[in-house]
């Protein structure tokens, strides 16, 4: 049987394809609904299996589906994963050359396939529109959809396109699909796609398997070098900077302390950047440090880790990129180094920043919420999910909730350190930033101390009843807060409207205090997180005997993968074949039954497993 043979069910085709038995959540409602010819705005988090939603349908229905998918430089990765189940997929963008995309296209007006995929920017070609109407179109799905939002945190103009989708093809289903969307994001796909008449589906964006955890910056290579060789070592992951010149320095730095990793930035040239992003695709173990210029549409199941160094603009944004972490629903960590120099660094870039004041606001805004979840003493997840509108109870798996930290009464503190920023102002007409006014609070003659005689100011020492990273945390959470600026490409300290209420006495200022951090096991926190979808196991859950044929498994995955020129993930995932490995099937009727097998990788590659389990048995 072909795939997109009509009279198929969706279950059915669940299982020949792709090997799972069953939809999780609200996937089966989902691709009835689009089916039957409805429009759909699915808002999903990343791993929670959107592509089913859209895949399935295309299957099912006559004709061809449509993807519109951000980034040309992975749709034949797309494309090779899809065809590793027996779909007929193709992709049409620049990097072909003209037989190439000759052989897509009349594969596409013959029905010949059941998958196109397109970057946005191609329905500016007519010859591409021309193309589409000469092609029997089962769905439109716009991947990424939060690419329309011009204030969302990924904007792309060519996106802005796509709503004249539905005047061409009236009648043609269209599915729009985003792992991250607040309300007002969500409003404003729904307004420039025109789906005010789809039916929208809004997931948990809980990834349970991941475990967040943000730290003070103090030394951070040195704190992201012991998350790596105590936590993962030999696992992928990707570590985000904020500068180009950062992201070169961690990298080499990284492979300096013999852990390999390869850079991926704007500035380098396309070839590089494709040779690093198909490495860390393919090879086991890699590492990236990238801009946020990487990361959408990576389908890289196994990133165990997302490490960020710098602090990210908006929750929206931190929330996308470390949903690159566990795909595969195994456990795995976003960790977050951030200090006050973020904090500064942040508030200056969006005071110099193009745009209105009110496109300011909005950065501010983004912002606040972002150090807000640094800041919180709660449950990280329950904030987080708090920002796109879900109510969670505390979770029992970030930071926060690991180990509490304390809050305490900062009032008195608070107020010693907006007075040494305001007599400075007002006795000196002088504004400095952080380090002089700690210098000044603790009472240390300095160099610059003396220079500009602050030992003789009245606040001079008043502070010395807290250590100077201690200070330190007081000026970030004030910052975050609002109850303490920034101006200045110096990063000075002002005062806001807001300080009046705290040296008035008339507002109580509450702070978070670090807890004590001791050595943190590795395999403590790797078992204490919950296992993923569709029973996969973690890697301290196996016994000697699974351990090593899931090696060996790994081994002929790596030699299968590298002779067909695909990752490794498209062969078979890990949580695939950590089932394999446990249940040791040694005929091909007991392989079907491992969920993640479908006919076509049984037919290709199950006499390999197989044999290979066989080995040393």
């Amino acid at each position: 049987m072909t795939t997109g043979e009509m009279g198929e069910r969706p279950r059915e085709v669940l299982r020949r394809v792709f090997g799972y038995d069953s939809f999780r959540g609200e996937q089966e409602a989902i691709i009835d609904h689009v089916v039957e010819g409805g429009d759909a705005l699915v808002l999903m988090p990343t791993g929670g299996g959107k592509s089913l939603c859209y895949q399935i349908p295309a299957l099912v229905r006559d004709g061809v589906g449509v993807v519109i998918s951000p980034l040309i430089a992975l749709m034949q990765d797309q494309v090779d994963a899809l065809r590793a189940v027996g779909v007929r997929a193709g992709f049409l963008n620049s990097t072909q050359d003209s037989q190439q995309r000759t052989e897509v296209e009349k594969a596409f007006v013959s029905g010949h396939l059941d998958l196109l995929y397109l970057a946005p920017e191609r329905l500016r070609v007519e010859s591409t529109i021309r193309l589409l109407e000469r092609g029997n179109i089962a769905l439109f799905a716009i991947d990424e959809a939060h690419c329309v939002s011009q204030w969302g945190h990924d904007f792309r103009p060519d996106y802005l396109l796509l709503s004249s989708l539905h005047e061409r093809w009236p009648t043609v289903p269209r599915i729009a699909l985003t792992a991250t969307a607040t309300k007002a994001t969500h409003a404003e796909i729904t307004s420039r796609l025109n789906l005010g008449n789809a039916q929208h589906f809004v997931a948990s964006f809980d990834r349970p398997n991941i475990q967040y955890r943000i730290v003070t910056k103090d030394s951070p290579n040195q704190q992201l070098i012991k998350l790596l060789r105590t936590e993962h070592p030999g696992d992928a992951g990707i570590v985000y900077c904020l500068s180009r010149a950062s992201v070169e320095k961690t990298a080499a730095f990284l492979v300096g302390n013999a852990i390999p990793a390869v850079p991926y930035h704007a500035g380098l040239d396309a070839r590089t950047r494709a040779n690093n992003q198909s490495r860390f695709l393919r090879e086991d173990g890699l590492i990236v440090v990238a801009t946020i210029a990487f990361g959408m549409g990576i389908d890289k199941p196994d990133v165990r880790f997302v490490a960020h160094l710098d602090l990210p603009k908006s929750v929206e944004g931190y929330y996308q990129e470390t949903g690159r972490a566990g795909r595969d629903g195994l456990p795995s960590t976003a960790w977050l180094a951030y200090g006050l120099q973020d904090v500064v660094q942040q508030r200056r870039m969006i005071d110099t920043s193009e745009g209105d004041a009110a496109h300011r606001r909005r950065l501010s805004q983004h912002l606040d919420a972002m150090l807000a979840l640094c800041e919180t003493v709660d449950c990280r997840r329950v904030q987080l999910l708090d920002y796109f509108g879900q109510s969670s109870a505390p979770c029992g798996n970030c930071d926060s909730c690991i180990r509490p930290p304390e809050k305490w009464d900062g009032t008195v503190a608070a107020q010693k350190l907006l007075s040494t920023v305001s007599r400075l102002q007002r006795e000196r007409g002088q504004k400095f930033g952080a380090g002089q006014i700690i210098d000044i609070l603790l009472g240390k003659r300095s160099d610059k101390v003396v220079q500009h005689r602050h030992d003789a100011l009245t606040v001079f020492g008043i502070g010395t009843e807290l250590k100077e990273p201690d200070w330190r945390s007081v000026v970030r959470q004030l910052l975050a807060q609002g109850v303490l600026a920034v101006e200045g490409d110096y990063g000075t300290l002002v005062l806001t409207p807001t300080s009046g209420e705290v040296l008035g006495k008339s507002r109580q200022v509450m702070l978070r205090r670090e807890p004590e951090r001791g050595p943190r096991s590795s395999s403590a926190s790797r078992t204490s997180r919950p296992t993923g979808a569709a029973g996969a196991i973690a890697p301290s859950d196996l016994n000697p005997t699974a351990a090593a044929a899931f090696d060996r498994l790994r081994a002929w995955r790596a030699v299968t993968a590298k002779e067909q020129g695909v990752p490794a993930y498209v062969v078979f995932h890990d949580a695939a074949l950590r089932q394999i490995a446990t249940a040791a099937p040694s005929t091909l009727a007991q392989l079907a039954k491992i969920q993640g097998v479908g006919e076509t990788k049984l037919a290709r590659y199950g006499q390999g497993v197989i044999d290979t389990l066989a080995e040393n048995a």
